[in-house]
C-alpha cells in the first residue's frame, strides 16, 4: 500500500513575487517551473551560458526542455481536472459564484473535493494512531480543527526506534516514512532528533479507510 504526501493547494497571491515550484508537489513529474509577472521576469537576471537567448521564456529555459516532464505536468494537471468533473459537483456552485470558469474551476472543484475526503481519512487516522498504546502524534488531532491539517500524521511509538518501527511497518507491505523528514529545525526542538526523529504516515484521495484499518492492524502486532 504506497502512502503519499506532497499536495500544493495553490498560490493566491498573484501580485507575489517569482515563485519557484515543484510539479511532484500535485501528483506530476519531477519538473521545476517558475512562476510571476512578466516585467519582474524580464527585469530579472538569470544565471544562463552566453549562447542562451535574453528573452523570456528561453532565458530561463536553457538547453533542450525536459519534454517528458512537461508531458507529465500537463497530465497531472488533466487529472485534477477529471477529480473535479468526476467527484466535485457538490463545490461547483461556491466557486462558481467567486467568479471560476473552464479548467480553473475543474481544478478548484477537485481539490476541495480531495481535501473533504482526505478529511475523513485525516479523523480515521488519528484515531487509529491514537488507539495504540505508548503512540503520541505531533501535530494537530482535535477532530474540530481537521481543517487546519492534512492526513500526514508524524508519530512516536515509546520504547521503539523509529527507524525499526518503520521497517517493521514496511515487511508488511506498507510504506511509512521515518526520521526528521527535512523538518529538522523542528524535529530538534522537539527533543526527538538523538532519538531518530518519527514515524510519518501519509495517505491522500487514493488511499481508503480500509487500508488505514490494515495499518491500524500492523502498528498494533509490531507495537508489541
Amino acid at each position: 500500500m504506497p502512502t503519499s504526501f506532497s499536495l500544493e493547494k495553490g498560490r493566491k497571491a498573484i501580485n507575489s513575487p517569482p515563485t519557484c515550484r515543484l510539479r511532484n508537489k500535485f501528483f506530476g513529474p519531477h519538473a521545476g517551473a517558475l512562476y510571476g509577472k512578466y516585467d519582474l521576469l524580464s527585469d530579472l537576471k538569470p544565471y544562463k551560458v552566453r549562447p542562451a537567448s535574453n528573452e523570456l521564456p528561453y532565458k530561463f529555459e536553457t538547453g533542450t526542455q525536459n519534454h517528458e516532464g512537461i508531458a507529465g505536468v500537463l497530465g497531472a494537471l488533466e487529472y485534477l481536472e477529471w477529480l473535479g468533473r468526476q467527484f466535485g459537483a457538490e463545490h461547483a456552485s461556491a466557486w462558481k459564484e467567486a467568479g471560476f470558469t473552464g479548467r480553473k474551476l475543474e481544478l478548484k472543484k477537485g481539490m476541495s473535493a480531495m481535501q473533504a475526503y482526505e478529511s475523513e481519512l485525516s479523523r480515521a487516522l488519528i484515531k487509529i494512531v491514537e488507539s495504540v498504546p505508548g503512540t503520541h502524534i505531533y501535530g494537530v488531532t482535535d477532530m474540530d480543527r481537521l481543517d487546519e491539517r492534512v492526513p500526514t500524521v508524524s508519530f512516536t511509538l515509546e520504547g521503539k526506534d523509529p527507524e525499526q518501527l518503520a521497517d517493521a511497518i514496511g515487511k508488511e507491505n506498507i510504506y511509512v516514512w521515518n526520521g526528521h523528514n527535512y523538518a529538522l529545525a523542528i524535529v530538534e526542538r522537539l527533543g526527538l532528533l538523538e532519538a531518530g526523529g518519527m514515524v510519518r504516515v501519509g495517505p491522500v484521495h487514493y488511499n481508503t479507510v480500509d487500508e488505514l484499518e490494515k495499518f491500524g492492524e500492523v502498528l498494533k502486532k509490531v507495537a508489541k
